[in-house]
């Protein structure tokens, strides 16, 4: 019976999973602006974009094409659909991606599940991708998770879950971390947040909702971390 209230806590499982969920933010903080974390970088902003393109598809729009920038930039064109929905889907569903993943790497079999539909994901969106930095990101983390998949099965290597964590780390911290600089350290007029100000009735600016969805991100990962404890008490 899962151990909602976390008494006796902490086993091994959990104290390995806080510790490394604790290094992962760490790191990835201190390392944010190196090249070490650009690959990790462009994945998450593949995350953001195909969180829109879902947003999209779920409420009937067409999905025309996405793009990964090197700049760490990205679009998602899309026609039809419901706006109000498809522009906070990116930040959130980021979040909602890190969450699930980190929540995947408590168990082996979650975290091979989530490496295989991540690299279908990277296989799908391969051949809608309009830009040739998507495409190479595509077949770069298609060959890693291969790589990784292959070295968990194979050899005494078995780090599948921690790299499912981290991935998943870095994307709750992601859409917080830029979510801040959008719009609180530097003012980005053609941010989401911004454009659904303008279309949302609320009366409410674009920091308004970027301090809004920044909160849902980190309650997200808050979610993350207490559901892991409990998924392994």
């Amino acid at each position: 019976m899962a151990n909602w209230e976390l008494k006796h806590c902490c086993n091994h499982e959990q104290v390995v999973f806080l510790t490394f969920l604790g290094v992962c933010s760490v790191v990835i903080l201190a390392l944010w602006r190196t090249v070490l974390m650009m690959p990790f970088k462009l994945i998450t902003v593949f995350i953001h974009e195909a969180s829109h393109a879902i947003a999209c598809k779920l409420t009937c729009g067409h999905v025309e094409g996405i793009q990964v920038h090197a700049d760490e930039g990205g679009a998602t064109h899309t026609r039809g659909g419901v706006y109000w929905f498809i522009l906070p889907a990116g930040y959130l569903g980021s979040s909602f991606w890190g969450m699930v993943l980190i929540l995947a790497s408590t168990n082996l079999l979650t975290a091979r599940i989530a490496a295989g539909c991540l690299a279908v994901a990277l296989v799908i969106v391969l051949f809608i991708a309009k830009n040739w930095t998507l495409r190479g990101l595509c077949i770069g983390f298609i060959v890693f998770i291969a790589i990784v998949w292959v070295l968990q099965e194979t050899t005494r290597i078995r780090i599948l879950r921690y790299i499912i964590l981290f991935i998943g780390v870095m994307n709750s911290l992601f859409s917080i971390y830029d979510i801040y600089g959008d719009l609180i350290s530097r003012r980005v007029h053609i941010s989401d947040a911004e454009k659904f100000a303008e279309v949302c009735p609320c009366p409410c600016n674009g920091v308004g909702w970027g301090v809004i969805w920044g909160f849902i991100s980190l309650l997200f990962l808050c979610a993350a971390a207490y559901l892991g404890m409990v998924i392994l008490s």
